[in-house]
């Protein structure tokens, strides 16, 4: 199967009938148990019997919501980008302008990285998986939406004379989608977490997130608007 088949497969729907069925609170409860597991073990590792007994449901009952434990993770990984995907739905389609948004947005991120912290240890867990093929497929899945909407409104702003002449949108977007990503892994990720302390010498949780948000948005501020001065 080629991988543009597999991506199309992947944003299908993976549950049986039988999940759609269940209550909300059930459907909630396997999904959140799911993503646990997928974020803290990896896809490997994850046991769908242990997320089935955490649920207080059979292995038997499982299998008649997900017929592999790939349908289970791949609907648990679409809850996730739902979540996130609807948040970034919401900031970037107004009419704000880019810098606007950007603020917004900066928030959004310091805020449900500790909400949804399970969410975002799960896209870094499939960041170093090792299945290459497993990563083309769900990077693609992923960041093709968000890529979109940056790059959209980053051409909106270029066009209204919101940002400097000379940028391009595709590479800005790209900059600042790897500025937002690694301040959502700060938040979540022991690895990040300790980068951050390392270069402020606090604890990501213990920092004022309105430092946060007012810093990185100085910098991505001078990034957008900084004209190169012309040589006499």
């Amino acid at each position: 199967m080629c991988n543009t088949t597999k991506f199309i497969k992947m944003l299908e729907k993976r549950y049986k009938e039988a999940f759609e069925r269940a209550s909300e609170e059930r459907q909630e409860l396997i999904l959140e148990t799911g993503i646990e597991e997928f974020s803290s073990k990896g896809y490997e590792k994850a046991n769908i019997n242990v997320i089935a007994k955490k649920c207080g449901i059979s292995i038997g009952l499982m299998y008649k919501y997900f017929s592999t434990k790939e349908d289970l993770f791949i609907t648990c990984l679409q809850r996730g980008m739902k979540i996130l995907d609807d948040i970034l739905d919401d900031i970037m389609a107004s009419d704000d302008k880019i810098l606007v948004k950007t603020e917004k947005v900066i928030r959004a991120t310091c805020f449900h990285s500790k909400k949804n912290a399970n969410y975002i240890k799960l896209y870094n867990e499939i960041a170093a998986s090792k299945n290459k093929e497993m990563v083309d497929i769900l990077a693609t899945a992923i960041e093709e939406s968000t890529s979109q909407k940056y790059i959209t409104s980053i051409t909106q702003a270029l066009e209204k004379g919101d940002v400097r002449s000379d940028l391009d949108p595709k590479l800005f977007a790209f900059f600042l989608d790897n500025l937002l990503t690694t301040l959502q892994f700060s938040y979540t990720c022991d690895y990040y977490r300790k980068r951050f302390e390392i270069y402020t010498g606090i604890d990501v949780n213990q920092m004022d997130d309105e430092q946060v948000v007012s810093q990185l948005l100085s910098f991505i501020e001078s990034a957008f608007t900084y004209e190169k001065k012309k040589q006499q």
